[in-house]
């Protein structure tokens, strides 16, 4: 298997290359992966579904100062090489696992897995536990989170339909309404990058990623079921316990009951995960929301980053 990196330069960038990192062919594609730092275990960071590996440019910068730290696109999502979505877990380990190896970066591995990240962080561990150190978890996507929620909740789910939701061609009142959530959150980033990411972020393409990518959802979950124990390794998980202007905008509808109820919910769930391990602990992030966990507490973030390390 080929391993030939190229490397893109903020200076040196075309129109719609990324403004950091290196591209990795791994299996005929092109995935772009940028690490920082030096020293492991490495913490390797692995989006939610609907980001990419330079929204959380803040918490890998912070991370590189005592580590190597690294940030990669998923195939089919940012500036990696387009693939078909959605995809099965193994088959996102797997890539995970050879671009890691084609990068030079050695196991063991931290992995920091926000939402649908989370989940496959967790299938990593279970399929490879020689190869993780250690998990930090922001409000990762479980198996059992539905059956963890009132069922008048999950019903309004079900009821939603993201083809209706989320047209080809956006409203330029949702797409204003989205770009300037993500401006706000991302007041930190360097000029160059944050443009870059504001651009793509409001753009039918990367609109559709983000729910294609979890289309197949369930199977997932049975995937995950189907793979092993959970490895015993240190695990800390953070569990936003605010509602953000993101989740406010995809709950349209829903009432603040309900809302609380999830939250609560989210906690046991979260609780009872940590509770798998011996060494687990839930930390609840007040104030702050899903998306917005690693954006305005990257504190909270490099502490558990900082506290798994020291073990």
């Amino acid at each position: 298997m080929s391993h030939r990196p190229s490397e893109v330069r903020p200076e040196t960038a075309k129109e719609g290359s990324p403004p950091l990192g290196r591209y990795y062919d791994v299996g005929g594609r092109r995935l772009l992966l940028h690490r920082a730092g030096s020293g492991g275990p490495a913490v390797v960071f692995l989006p939610g579904g609907g980001t990419v590996g330079l929204d959380y440019l803040n918490v890998q910068e912070r991370a590189a100062e005592f580590t190597t730290s690294v940030l990669y696109d998923r195939a089919g999502t940012g500036w990696s090489d387009r693939a078909d979505l959605p995809r099965t877990s193994a088959e996102v380990t797997d890539e995970l696992r050879e671009v890691l190896r084609a990068a030079g970066i050695p196991a063991p591995y931290l992995l920091v897995g926000h939402s649908l990240g989370g989940f496959y962080a967790r299938h990593y561990a279970r399929r490879f536990p020689g190869e993780v150190a250690g998990m930090v978890l922001l409000d990762p996507a479980h198996e059992d989170y539905n059956s963890s929620m009132p069922p008048e909740l999950v019903e309004l789910w079900n009821t939603w339909d993201a083809d209706q939701a989320f047209p080809d061609e956006l409203p330029d009142e949702l797409v204003q309404l989205y770009r300037g959530m993500f401006a706000q959150e991302m007041g930190d980033w360097p000029d160059t990058v944050r443009e870059l990411l504001l651009d793509r972020h409001v753009s039918p393409e990367w609109f559709r990623v983000g729910f294609d990518e979890a289309k197949n959802v369930e199977e997932l979950n049975e995937e995950l079921r189907r793979t092993g124990p959970m490895p015993d390794v240190p695990l800390i998980i953070l569990t936003a316990m605010g509602i953000d202007p993101f989740k406010r905008l995809v709950s349209q509808g829903v009432p603040e009951s309900l809302l609380d109820a999830e939250l609560q919910g989210k906690r046991r769930l979260y609780t009872a995960l940590a509770g798998s391990v011996s060494h687990g602990e839930n930390r609840i992030v007040e104030d702050v929301g899903h998306v917005t966990i690693h954006f305005r507490r990257p504190d909270a973030v490099t502490e558990a980053i900082r506290d798994l390390l020291g073990k």
